[in-house]
């Protein structure tokens, strides 16, 4: 297996050591179920939509939760009775309970989901607060920065 190493990075940044395990856990091949199925799209400029083929599941059928960094969906349906009259002759609909986990950047969280036909909508939106937002710093003239402090008139 393949590790990277971000020490060279780590020098000059900090508050990126999350980066570095995240691209080492993409590196690695997926050890969990592929089921259900999922895509990931770009909504708009901070908004983001997961849509997963859920067909058989209800409303009550699936949770979503959001802590921190994740986003976890679980469905757990119910098992039907397995005996000789269920009347089936070929089974391909997948009714199994699942856990998909997906890992959020900083600021995303989630703002709705719906079920509609067998697809879960799940609506994502980037917030950034209002202080990270890139502001301009006015210059001023180098005699006007220290009169507005009466400690420095006195010094």
């Amino acid at each position: 297996m393949t590790t990277f190493d971000f020490s060279p990075l780590f020098r000059t940044s900090v508050g990126y050591d999350r980066l570095a395990s995240l691209l080492n856990a993409a590196h690695r091949p997926d050890q969990g179920s592929s089921f259900p199925p999922y895509n990931i799209q770009k909504a708009g400029e901070d908004r983001y939509r997961i849509t997963m083929a859920v067909a058989g599941f209800s409303e009550s059928d699936i949770t979503i939760t959001s802590e921190s960094s994740k986003l976890i969906v679980t469905g757990d349906k119910p098992e039907e009775d397995s005996g000789e009259d269920n009347g089936f002759l070929y089974r391909g609909i997948a009714t199994r309970s699942f856990e998909r986990r997906f890992s959020l950047a900083d600021h995303v969280k989630v703002t709705g989901a719906r079920l509609d036909n067998g697809l879960l909508h799940i609506e994502l939106e980037r917030e950034i607060p209002e202080a990270m937002k890139p502001r301009t710093i006015e210059i001023q003239s180098s005699g006007t920065l220290l009169e507005g402090h009466p400690e420095d008139k006195a010094a």
